[in-house]
């Protein structure tokens, strides 16, 4: 498969690619019961391609991959497939902390940690800690564990204000840069490109602050079945789109 870094057009300019592309991983229990499997091995299923995509868009020249793994709603899900996404989680975070100075890649989470198992929370720790170590420059994949837009800009907000009520900011000075230092992806571009497969054609509660003038690409693929050729599918696609950031272009 040609990698789409080395990609040219018509005039032989290098393709656009997407600094930041944010995925909404979805299908994976309906890839199991269409298998007549239970719902965890969709899980399972959908982790293997996680890891394949990330190394995907590492080795093509995406600087930044977000992707959504478990929402604030997600916990009305029953508890054995809470603890499996949770099983699967430990298990990529102890393999993760071992390989990610070797495979240069920086992972950070995205969520309110909270409500997480502590034995959790001091993997996320670790790997943060990692990250804080590696070079900027390094692939980051950032993990929306726990995460809902809402709920981001509401822990924002709220820690403005006691920024304000401690003196240490006036509301006047609030701006759109400012406010979004206080957001769980600050320091990282806005995603460029949200892919969602599995044909559900809503954001549900997604970086909803990020995504103003990202590019949407909707695909009837389940999750555990997005491949590389998918990926490329969705970067053409966004390639081939006008971006006018609500302006006109002469």
């Amino acid at each position: 498969m040609a990698n789409m870094q080395d990609k040219k057009d018509t005039a032989g300019q290098a393709v656009r690619l997407p600094r930041h592309i944010a995925i909404i991983m979805d299908g994976n229990g309906r890839w199991a019961t269409k298998r007549g499997l239970p719902r965890t091995a969709g899980h399972k299923a959908g982790a293997e391609t996680f890891r394949r995509i990330a190394t995907y868009c590492k080795d093509i020249g995406v600087k930044y991959l977000t992707v959504y793994a478990f929402s604030t709603e997600n916990w009305k899900r029953s508890t054995e497939e809470v603890g499996a996404i949770m099983g699967l989680l430990k298990r990529y975070l102890l393999e993760a902390v071992d390989s990610m100075e070797r495979d240069h890649i920086r992972l950070r989470f995205f969520g309110d940690m909270t409500p997480i198992a502590p034995e959790l929370r001091a993997l996320a720790h670790a790997t943060d800690e990692i990250s804080d170590h590696l070079p900027e420059g390094y692939f980051q994949a950032n993990v929306c564990l726990n995460y809902g837009g809402r709920d981001e800009i509401l822990r924002g907000v709220r820690q403005f204000a006691a920024d304000c009520a401690a003196g240490k900011r006036r509301p006047e000075e609030l701006d759109e840069a400012m406010f979004s230092g206080y957001l769980d992806s600050r320091g990282i571009p806005d995603p460029e490109l949200i892919i969602r497969p599995s044909g559900e054609l809503r954001l549900s509660n997604f970086l909803l602050w990020q995504c103003a003038y990202s590019e949407f690409y909707f695909t009837d693929v389940l999750w555990p079945d997005f491949d590389a050729a998918e990926l490329d599918r969705a970067i053409a696609a966004y390639q081939a789109r006008d971006r006018r950031f609500g302006g006109v272009k002469k």
